[in-house]
């Protein structure tokens, strides 16, 4: 893509890796223009010793891989998903890749027009760990008729060149090749890189743009800016494929890889209203409020998202205070029914498939009980929003994966007494579902065959108020 901006915090994060003295390793990929091959080839800042790429087919697709190290060019053979390297090491990397090849075993192009594909990385960048502050900057060089979009960083006043640093890596992250929307547009706090694929059918692309930047500045609700201030943001037409439902965004995901990248796949026969009504991008978007959480504490990471997703729809005046608190209400039903006889950390070991009630409300109920604690006794001074701000100014984006006691610790360190750390002994390993039932009596929440009714005299209104307000 022939485009070079980027927001200035993202230029200081560039700048101050480059100043640390890190490694670099220099990567050369091109693209023909039937998209059908490609080529790479990777100069190293240090002699390396190991090499590998992420997804167990990538040696499929690899053709013609060499040493460049030298003048004698010679063959370099592949077991499993690793490079046999000679015993020297490797200054020096060239291979092909059959392009059109690992295009037809990526899933994600079943419904995409053939003027555009994706590729993800795992399939075709073979690379080298990267220690400390070491970084990998990555040039595409491309035929006019095709355009790049990656999930990684800009490299200011470069064109088509990107850099990676140490980060949580996702088999599932994405490189898109061809003809299709790009646009760069500006929120509080962040430049977002929205890439919007072309579908077989035509998408309504300018309205679901201006939908994708709206949702987005409504996590600007928690606590004023967007949390990461460069990210990237692909929409991807679901057709009739494996994610086709009714709903207008059947399915959204938040990718890290060398950046943060939030998926969405949207039903582009759905009316634009419906999508404004969908909470699926809200979600997602919520969790770049915290850092990539280990699989084991998986509970943290949705727990948390699902609870912002309805306070902000709410703040953003998309639903009623009573609807959120309905929404909320129902949820924490559906995760008490889910799997009594687990535990927030045993239903995070089992799996989505097996407990995904669990895991995403009793994570949920967990940040409202710490978001009310941290109202109630600094009498609105404090808030679940206050935390995560501060956590945002020191700590994110990260490039490291987090487990939810490092996360819950550090988030009582932001504040005066321990409120995140007494949960987790409480409730992680407690069977059952955190118990919010008589809180939410306090907060003026009552329901009554299923409808949740708002108490306007209750001892803690005014705390239920706040939660929902725009701050």
């Amino acid at each position: 893509m022939k485009h070079a901006a980027i927001s200035l915090a993202a230029a200081a994060t560039l700048a101050s890796a480059s100043a640390a003295g890190a490694v670099t390793h220099d990567y050369v990929v091109t693209v023909d223009a039937d998209m059908q091959h490609m080529q790479v080839e990777a100069r190293f800042g240090t002699r390396i010793d190991r090499i590998a790429a992420r997804s167990r087919d990538a040696g499929d697709f690899l053709t013609n891989v060499r040493n460049c190290s030298n003048s004698s060019d010679e063959r370099i053979r592949i077991r499993n998903r690793r490079m046999l390297l000679p015993r020297e090491g490797l200054s020096c990397l060239r291979y092909s890749v059959d392009l059109e090849k690992a295009a037809a075993a990526e899933q994600r192009n079943a419904s995409l027009s053939d003027a555009n594909i994706i590729v993800s990385p795992a399939a075709w960048f073979w690379r080298p760990e990267l220690q400390g502050n070491d970084e990998i900057v990555v040039r595409f060089e491309l035929p006019d008729s095709v355009s790049v979009s990656v999930p990684w960083n800009v490299v200011p006043g470069e064109i088509d060149t990107y850099q990676l640093l140490d980060s949580p890596e996702s088999s599932t992250a994405f490189a898109a090749f061809g003809k299709f929307e790009f646009i760069e547009t500006d929120i509080p706090g962040a430049t977002l890189r929205i890439t919007l694929m072309q579908a077989r059918d035509e998408v309504q692309s300018t309205n679901i743009i201006k939908w994708v930047r709206e949702t987005a500045a409504n996590v600007n609700l928690a606590y004023g800016r967007f949390p990461n201030p460069s990210t990237s943001v692909v929409i991807l037409p679901v057709g009739g494929g494996r994610w086709w439902s009714d709903s207008p965004v059947p399915f959204g995901r938040v990718v890290r890889d060398g950046g943060e990248t939030v998926e969405l796949f949207v039903n582009q026969s759905r009316a634009i209203d419906e999508f404004y009504d969908d909470w699926t991008a809200t979600h997602e978007f919520s969790h770049l409020m915290l850092p990539y959480i280990t699989s084991r504490h998986r509970w943290v990471s949705e727990g948390f998202a699902t609870y912002y997703q309805n306070i902000l729809l709410a703040r953003a005046d998309r639903y009623t205070e009573e609807r959120a608190w309905q929404k909320l209400w129902d949820g924490f039903e559906r995760g008490r029914q889910s799997r009594p006889e687990m535990s927030p950390n045993e239903a995070a070991r089992a799996g989505i498939r097996e407990a995904t009630m669990k895991i995403y409300w009793s994570g949920a109920a967990i940040a409202l009980l710490a978001d009310v604690e941290l109202r109630q006794r600094s009498s609105g001074e404090e808030s679940l929003d206050t935390v995560l701000d501060r956590l945002q100014q020191c700590c994110l984006p990260s490039e490291r994966t987090w487990s939810g006691t490092q996360l819950f610790k550090k988030l009582d360190s932001l504040i005066e007494e321990p409120v995140f750390m007494p949960l987790y002994r409480r409730y992680a390993n407690t069977s059952g579902f955190p118990d919010v039932r008589p809180l939410l009596s306090r907060l003026g929440v009552t329901v009554e065959d299923g409808e949740v009714q708002l108490q306007a005299r209750s001892e803690m209104a005014a705390v239920r108020s706040s939660i929902m307000r725009k701050p």
